[in-house]
Parts: structure tokens; C-alpha cells; sequence
């Protein structure tokens, strides 16, 4: 079976967390400071803040300024804890339609939802596809918006030749399994502001500032230095992972893009593409067949593929039932037509050509 994701510790990973376990030091110690450290030199963030989840990451942004009724604009197309921080938090996820070639927020239909209650814009480098950063910078000035960016598939992404964690007062991450860097469970807030990560710190530790000297509001969100020892390893891999996917990704565009009915997510302009997920659209008309029978065709031919995402948050039961309905024609198409393909660094040549080929025998107008 050829999967959507590879999943391993090297040895060095598995033995940097055995040394914690039997130090004893299990949270918040030298493995913790130093993974911190080390990201933020990655990224060229001037802070990052470590945290129990890529949901963590974006609860401490938000609870650094998100007041009770404040409005977000939030691209519908991503995953849910995106939009479920900002209700935590108090506030209210406004949900946005998307670019229908990059999967990424669309500023015109954002101008549409400002109030004099928004706040804030969610940018999602999906997938590991930039957002036009300038644009959405210019966007949030004109409004006087704060930026939460999401990262959490984005880990290596530039754009103008400057990593997406570099930019911004909050910048989010998540170290989830499927992650293309991955600790177990694990997050990271990158930020410009020594304030704001000095304010993330105290709220990650119930806002202790000396030991059961609590002089904010906070949660636990911390993140154990298993997993931080685990970080400090695999990102001295990093750069090795994304090169793979990349030369991946390459070799699936020159054996699929020439396929009638078949798109592939548009890479922003000046984007170096990370390529977490490598994700096509399929015309069922041109292709002559529906995303859903290609998914089930790659499957019984032994490859997995994903769907991301199966329903656009607007749709979320939960969001329906708290904040209404709402029509977005585009996340509604990408529902029907989009589909994941396996582009991971655990790939072999062999498998490269078995998916390009269960693709192509699957694509009647070009048999």
C-alpha cells in the first residue's frame, strides 16, 4: 500500500527521547528552550513559543487580544481548529470563500465581511502554499486588522525568498503526525513581538510567573520535552524532507498536468511550495470520471488518497448550528471535485510511477 503520509523516528529521534525519560525532565526544560530557540533561528522568527497542539498554538494568539463578540474572517477551507480557537476565545469565526485555483483566502470576498466588530483575519498557508503575504498585509492595514497566520502545513514554505514563520505577529504550527514535521503532538507560535510571546509563555502555564504566583488567566498547553527532543532532531532534517517532496511534487506535475479535467493547486506567485499535501481538482465531464471513482480506483489499486476537506467549516454542524448558514460556491465545488495524492518523502521512484500511472489509466479522455 502506498500511503498519504510517512510516519517515522530515526533512531537519533527515538534516543533523544529516551535521554528525557530518564532524566527526568519531562516539561518545559533544556530540550524545551532549546527547540524554541532552534525554530525560531529556522524560521528567521524573532520569538517562537512552544505548545501541546498546533490548536494550542493558535488558542495563545488569540488569547492575547480576542475580546467577547469580536469578529474573524476565516477561510472555510481548512481545518476546524482554524475557526474553533476563535470561538473558544470568545469570538466569531466569520467564514470566507476561497481562490478557486490556489485553495487560499479570497480578499474580495473578505472585503465583504468586514464590520466595525472584525478584529482580526485567519490566512491559511494551505497545504504548504503561501498567501499573497503583501496582499493580505495591505488588507489587514486598510481594516486595522490583526494577522493570525496559520502554518500548521506550511513548515518550510518561503515566499519572496523569506520563510512564512518569519512574518507576522503570530504565526501558528502543528507537529501533528501527518504533519510534514512531526513530534507526536505539538505546536509553535512564531511572533515578532517579545510582548506577545512573553504574554503566550505566561498563558501556556496557567499564568504562573513563579511557582503558584498566578498573575494572568491561562491554560496547561505546554508542550513536553519528549516531544521538544524529538523537534530538536527532526528539524535538523527538515530541509531534507521538503526537498523530497518537492522533487516529488515535480515529477507528479510532468505526469499529470497535461491530463484533461485535472488541476493542480496554483502555487502563489514567489511561493517556494512545501508541499504538505499535493492536491488536484477533477473535472468529471474532462476527466471522464468523478473525483470519488478516481479515489476509489487509486484505492484498489493499493494507493491511499485523502480528501481535504470532505465539507468547508461553513458546513460544520457545530458552526451551522451557532452562527448560521452561509453559501460559499467555491469550497463548496472543492468539496466535490478535490482530492489528495501521496507526494511524501517516504516515496520511491516506483511508487511515483505507479501513482502517475493509476492516474493517467483512470483518465478516459486520454486513453
Amino acid at each position: 500500500m502506498i500511503n498519504m503520509a510517512c510516519i517515522n523516528l530515526t533512531d537519533d529521534e527515538i534516543q533523544a527521547a529516551v535521554n528525557v525519560l530518564q532524566s527526568g525532565a519531562l516539561v518545559m526544560g533544556k530540550e524545551n528552550a532549546a527547540f524554541e530557540e532552534a525554530y525560531a533561528a529556522k524560521t528567521g522568527a524573532a520569538h517562537a513559543v512552544s505548545s501541546s497542539s498546533g490548536t494550542a498554538a493558535l488558542m495563545l494568539a488569540y488569547m492575547t487580544f480576542l475580546e467577547p463578540g469580536d469578529e474573524v474572517i476565516v477561510p472555510a477551507w481548512t481545518f476546524i481548529a482554524t475557526a474553533s480557537t476563535v470561538a473558544f476565545c470568545g469570538g466569531t469565526p466569520v467564514f470566507c470563500d476561497v481562490d478557486p485555483e490556489s485553495f487560499l483566502i479570497d480578499l474580495d470576498y473578505a472585503e465583504t465581511l468586514i464590520t466595525n466588530r472584525t478584529r482580526a483575519i485567519a490566512p491559511v498557508h494551505l497545504f504548504g502554499n503561501a498567501c499573497d503575504v503583501d496582499a493580505i498585509e495591505a488588507f489587514a492595514a486598510k481594516h486595522n486588522l490583526r494577522i493570525v497566520w496559520d502554518a500548521a502545513q506550511a513548515h518550510g514554505t518561503t515566499i519572496n525568498g523569506r520563510d512564512v514563520g518569519s512574518i507576522g505577529e503570530f504565526v501558528t504550527y502543528s507537529f501533528y503526525p501527518s504533519k510534514t514535521m512531526f513530534v507526536g503532538e505539538g505546536g509553535m507560535t512564531c511572533t515578532s513581538s517579545e510582548d506577545l510571546a512573553a504574554a503566550m509563555r505566561s498563558k501556556r502555564a496557567h499564568g504562573q510567573s513563579r511557582k503558584y504566583y498566578h498573575d494572568d488567566l491561562g491554560l496547561n498547553l505546554r508542550l513536553t520535552d519528549v516531544e521538544a527532543a524529538i523537534g530538536n532532531c527532526q528539524l535538523k532534517r527538515l530541509d531534507d524532507i521538503i526537498a523530497a517532496r518537492r522533487t516529488n511534487a515535480a515529477v507528479l506535475d510532468a505526469g499529470l498536468l497535461d491530463l484533461p479535467g485535472l488541476k493542480r493547486q496554483r502555487v502563489t506567485d514567489g511561493c517556494e511550495h512545501a508541499w504538505h499535501q499535493y492536491c488536484i481538482t477533477i473535472d468529471a465531464d474532462e476527466f471522464g470520471m468523478t473525483r470519488d471513482a478516481l479515489k476509489d480506483a487509486m484505492g484498489e489499486a493499493g494507493i491511499a488518497t485523502g480528501i481535504h476537506y470532505p465539507r468547508g467549516l461553513h458546513r460544520q454542524p457545530v458552526f451551522v448550528d451557532r452562527f448560521g448558514t452561509t453559501d460559499l460556491p467555491v469550497c463548496d465545488h472543492l468539496a466535490e471535485t478535490i482530492l489528495a495524492i501521496p507526494v511524501h518523502q517516504g516515496l520511491t521512484s516506483s511508487d511515483l510511477n505507479t501513482i502517475v500511472e493509476s492516474v493517467q489509466s483512470n483518465c478516459s479522455a486520454a486513453v
